[in-house]
């Protein structure tokens, strides 16, 4: 079986502030940027990776969804705990440095974890926790 990811969804409250963050500070292309009823779905994704994409879309349209849930995903967004993704590169250094100028609030420096890996973390502008783990 050949299974690949294409695209991940993170929700993202302010599409202008969002688009910022994945373009200018992390570096990603814009693949996508469609707008519909006053809401904006916008899909990023590293330039060498053109099968891989990130949506950004807005929290919470799924018509299924109740009004009661709708109010716990805008609660757990403001919190930074509705959703989140891992990231990779050779450089967890440059990368820090790169997103912590870029204003992001950092809620890890680059650490050496007991499970392997040596990552930091950062919340995008939605809240979301983006951590980025050095490939070695």
């Amino acid at each position: 079986m050949d299974i690949t990811i294409h695209a991940s969804f993170l929700p993202q409250d302010d599409p202008d502030a969002a688009l910022a963050f994945y373009r200018d500070t992390l570096g990603f292309e814009v693949r996508n940027d469609v707008g519909y009823g006053g809401m904006r779905w916008i899909t990023v994704g590293p330039a060498d990776q053109p099968a891989t994409s990130i949506v950004l879309h807005p929290p919470a349209v799924d018509p299924g969804i109740t009004d009661d849930e709708r109010r716990t995903i805008t609660e757990m967004m403001a919190k930074g705990t509705y959703a989140s993704i891992v990231l990779a590169t050779t450089d967890v250094y440059g990368a820090f440095d790169r997103v912590q100028a870029g204003g992001a609030e950092v809620v890890q420096e680059p650490t050496d974890q007991p499970y392997g890996v040596r990552d930091c973390a950062f919340r995008d502008p939605a809240g979301n926790m983006i951590r980025i783990q050095e490939r070695l």
